[in-house]
């Protein structure tokens, strides 16, 4: 059974493997680390067991959020896992006063732009260039919620 609970240091460095394996500009371990002392951030893992299938983080400030990353395991892939991770994020966030969710995606990720919709996000803005390896605009999406 996959539970979905904050990152820890013993999480640490399979979120920033798992990060390798899934972005081509990945985060360092130690940027990661850092995230566990960053009084803005909060991040969440899924977990199978012992085995770290997904991670999603975010930073906060004056109730608005900015989703940094989600990642899934390919093996673990279209089983709900990244759906909810935001959902069980957004949750969090809200216990903690926060009033929306901002991230960015890349234009030509389909699959995610989908899952993104599913959930209420809105397309806000467009980031020309915004992504490296390959470049690619990023679109700017937002979810709003009742605290």
């Amino acid at each position: 059974m996959i539970e979905y609970i904050p990152m820890t240091e013993t999480h640490v460095a399979a979120v920033a493997k798992l990060d390798e394996a899934c972005f081509s500009m990945p985060w360092s371990e130690q940027a990661i680390r850092s995230e566990l002392t960053n009084p803005l951030a909060l991040w969440l893992v899924a977990v199978d067991g012992e085995t770290l299938v997904g991670y999603i983080g975010s930073q906060s400030v004056m109730g608005e959020a900015d989703m940094m990353n989600v990642a899934v395991d390919p093996a673990y892939r279209r089983q709900g896992i990244g759906e909810k991770l935001i959902t069980e994020l957004m949750a969090r966030l809200k216990e903690n006063s926060v009033y929306a969710l901002a991230l960015e995606v890349r234009a030509s990720n389909e699959s995610a732009i989908a899952l993104y919709d599913k959930l209420g996000f809105t397309q806000v803005g467009r980031r020309p260039n915004y992504y490296r390896k390959p470049t690619e605009d990023g679109l700017i999406l937002k979810k709003e919620w009742e605290v």
